[in-house]
């Protein structure tokens, strides 16, 4: 009953009270954004959400759009703005994730949704991840986020699909805002940083 019903009506009210409490604080850094990238303020990317369908991702702008003499963007961490870096520590890029929740193609708490170029490259017990909705947080990101290989987020992720309930939502709720407020464990807070996902050799 709570994954059907009640976790869709959580999500909901919580997005929404969400975006009342830090509205003053996104204009701020929509306002800031919009100035050091060139008007572009927000990063749209599709990923893959429930049951392997696409949506578009909206996150806020950390990086600029520079490129080298062939036109090729720069690194990540050359293209990475001062205010971008610190949305990053912060965990802020991701408030406008928000939305995502209100229109229902992301949770609170769920696995967090990747690049659709990688369904192919799961294996059949990887693809479980997308038995449920996507979060902006999840089981693997308080238990050692892009610290960990690819397969022990998915492992993790799988954990989740097999044991959620509201006590695991809250448990994870809490375990985020303690990460955020100390910042421990964040070697990154962009999926994108991770070596990308190639597949798991088979044993």
């Amino acid at each position: 009953m709570y994954k059907n019903i009640f976790k869709r009506i959580f999500d909901f009210l919580a997005a929404l009270i969400g975006i009342i409490l830090v509205f003053p604080l996104l204009m701020f850094l929509i306002i800031v954004l919009t100035i050091s990238n060139n008007g572009k303020p927000f990063f749209y990317q599709p990923r893959t959400g429930k049951d392997g369908s696409v949506f578009t991702i909206i996150k806020l702008k950390t990086m600029n759009d520079k490129t080298d003499s062939n036109g090729v963007l720069l690194a990540g961490h050359k293209r990475i703005t001062k205010i971008g870096n610190f949305c990053r520590k912060h965990s802020l890029d991701e408030l406008p994730q928000l939305f995502n929740i209100l229109k229902g193609n992301m949770s609170l708490i769920g696995p967090r949704p990747l690049l659709p170029k990688y369904l192919p490259r799961y294996n059949e017990e990887q693809k479980r991840r997308h038995l449920v909705v996507p979060g902006i947080t999840g089981w693997a990101q308080v238990n050692g986020r892009n610290a960990i290989s690819w397969e022990q987020k998915f492992e993790l992720d799988n954990y989740y699909v097999d044991n959620q309930s509201f006590a695991l939502d809250l448990k994870i709720f809490f375990k985020t805002i303690d990460k955020v407020i100390s910042r421990k464990d964040i070697y990154s807070t962009n999926d994108s940083d991770m070596p990308e996902f190639m597949g798991t050799e088979s044993k």
